[in-house]
């Protein structure tokens, strides 16, 4: 028994070394050597015991790599609850709708899922711009976030929405998923290049670009970010009638001024993509309005007046 249960923990310990990261030969068969000194096991045969293991490993269904090894696919018995259950092929229907086949794939066979799990029906509105599962995209997304981790400034090849190439330095970043789409999120120093009229403040050269139009990731340079946060735009707006109750959810949200008797609760948020602010704003119609700052609400005020011309000829109340 002592021996059974010595070769189990050994197989044990290797999928949790190659389930922290990717290890070369000698650095695993160092660290199994130490495992087997630690359970007063022989380490004279510590290739053989680590080769024998990994073969019976691959042979239980653990996809291995080598050179470097790699723990690519676990084949780890899962036992769960049928809420549990419930819950991750919920989890997986959703990857699915957002086009992340290949993660919810690999969702579904850990925990050996199928359609007996499905919880009630739950309608997904996602319109995803491309197959992120797609194995080009999905070298594209490890890309990024590498250089997220990495913190160094790097160059981003880009085909913007008028079908022109940008070749951008970019500061902090980070991936964001806003309505079904997925986005590099950051800040470019030398926007005022790129975008006529730019506005002074820092935060107008926070700048999104969509995962599907990025051409290329250029390497870490040796030039650390300068930014530990994104910079942000304090705006202040007040949600009448209906709307009156409102409670901000967003962490960068706080309540200001709440008068119940004249309906209106009045709000201050730190913002640092101005324009998806706006675009929210708009979707509240004439229970909302920007206070402060007052370019904002000029902008706002603008495009309620294009949008209200649209109707000049439909007769009003």
């Amino acid at each position: 028994m002592p021996v059974r249960y010595s070769h189990i923990a050994l197989a044990l310990h290797i999928l949790e070394l190659l389930a922290e990261r990717d290890r070369d030969r000698n650095e695993i068969l160092d660290l199994v050597g130490e495992f087997l000194y630690e359970n007063n096991s022989s380490i004279e045969d510590v290739k053989q015991k680590f080769d024998r293991t990994l073969r019976e490993l691959r042979d239980w269904g653990f996809k291995i790599d080598h050179r470097p090894y790699s723990l690519v696919e676990s084949n780890f018995p899962i036992i769960l609850s049928a809420s549990q259950r419930h819950t991750l092929y919920r989890a997986a229907h959703f990857l699915t709708e957002m086009n992340f086949a290949t993660e919810a794939q690999q969702l579904v066979r850990l925990s050996q899922l199928g359609e007996s799990d499905s919880p009630p029906d739950i309608q997904v509105d996602f319109a995803p711009p491309t197959n992120y599962s797609a194995p080009q995209c999905r070298r594209l997304l490890e890309q990024l976030q590498d250089r997220c981790a990495q913190k160094y400034r790097f160059t981003l090849r880009y085909i913007d929405s008028q079908k022109q190439e940008l070749t951008m330095d970019l500061d902090r970043c980070e991936l964001r998923l806003h309505d079904g789409t997925l986005y590099l999120f950051a800040f470019v120093p030398d926007l005022e290049q790129y975008h006529r009229n730019l506005r002074p403040e820092l935060v107008y050269r926070n700048w999104l670009f969509r995962v599907d139009r990025i051409k290329s990731v250029g390497p870490p340079s040796t030039q650390a970010w300068v930014y530990s946060s994104f910079p942000t735009l304090t705006i202040r707006y007040r949600m009448t009638g209906p709307l009156a109750n409102y409670v901000p959810r967003r962490i960068h949200e706080q309540v200001i001024e709440r008068n119940l008797k004249q309906k209106y609760v009045e709000i201050e948020t730190q913002e640092d993509y101005p324009f998806w602010f706006r675009q929210r704003i708009l979707r509240y119609g004439s229970n909302a309005r920007v206070i402060d700052p007052p370019w904002i609400v000029e902008e706002i005020a603008t495009i309620l007046r294009k949008a209200a011309s649209n109707y000049d000829d439909i007769p009003g109340p």
